[in-house]
């Protein structure tokens, strides 16, 4: 599943892309995808819109377009967006299209169906449900030590789950959360009341170094619409993961082995050696 810096990468490239293009026409194809809103009425509230521009919020991405109105997208496992000619063929699991005034296709495809996408009023956006209970974002002010250090003293969950739960900290994923514990030298299943102070401030900081380091990798690189997920850090041939999806293999700080353990169903990467309780 994308996390922030995938989500802050798309993000960027769709606002530089499809910024004051207006949609001609939109269509849902698959009713799921966007299942408050029918097929009819989601084309007749999208159409003859301009994009205004195209941010993000935690793992959402969010289309501002005219007339007070904002498009919320989650991409979830495989959802995924282009920019395609009128030549080219949709990909097989399109399930929203939108005509765009430059004659090309903005085209949403999911292979997995687990996308989803809400139309509201964007004087309402921050009270949806789904952003409302979201945490501060990782980069703002909010995201301060003594908020992180509070959230970590009031749970006995552990760290891992704690930094997978969005409305603690936002944006962190599976991948991103083992980078920062190992980045940050704590053991994923220490409880998170039990972290002293200074560990807690250099997880904290470890999360935003490796959240920001994902998002570097794609400033400046160039954008290929029909490729928007060539930009992700993770698309490179081989992706400087630590220790994400390097189970037995040396770890590169002490040629320990990485392990994996699952913790609520997903695998954690670690180094015994390095990472202590």
């Amino acid at each position: 599943m994308p996390e922030l810096p995938e989500v802050e990468t798309i993000a960027r490239s769709l606002n530089v892309l499809l910024n004051g293009r207006t949609i001609l026409s939109a269509r849902l194809l698959r009713q799921r995808l966007a299942p408050k809103t029918p097929a009819d009425i989601f084309a007749s509230i999208l159409s003859g819109r301009t994009i205004n521009f195209v941010h993000r919020r935690g793992k959402h991405i969010l289309f501002d377009l005219s007339g007070d109105t904002t498009l919320i997208v989650h991409l979830r496992m495989s959802g995924r967006f282009s920019i395609l000619p009128a030549e080219r063929d949709d990909p097989r699991f399109t399930h929203a299209l939108f005509h765009l005034d430059t004659g090309e296709r903005l085209v949403f495809d999911d292979q997995r169906h687990f996308g989803l996408m809400k139309i509201v009023t964007s004087k309402d956006l921050y009270e949806t449900k789904e952003l409302k209970s979201l945490a501060p974002e990782p980069f703002s002010e909010e995201f301060s030590p003594r908020y992180f250090q509070s959230v970590l003293r009031s749970s006995k969950r552990s760290l891992k789950d704690i930094l997978l739960d969005q409305t603690k900290v936002c944006g962190v994923g599976n991948i991103y959360a083992s980078e920062a514990l190992f980045a940050a030298g704590v053991h994923p299943e220490l409880r998170a009341d039990r972290i002293s102070r200074p560990r807690a401030e250099k997880l904290r900081q470890a999360i935003l170094t490796v959240l920001q380091e994902a998002i570097d990798f794609a400033i400046g690189r160039p954008v290929d619409p029909e490729d928007l997920e060539g930009n992700y850090f993770s698309s490179e041939r081989e992706p400087s993961w630590l220790v994400y999806d390097r189970e037995n293999e040396p770890c590169r700080h002490c040629n320990s082995p990485i392990l994996r353990l699952k913790q609520s169903g997903r695998s954690t990467y670690f180094c015994r050696k390095c990472q202590r309780r």
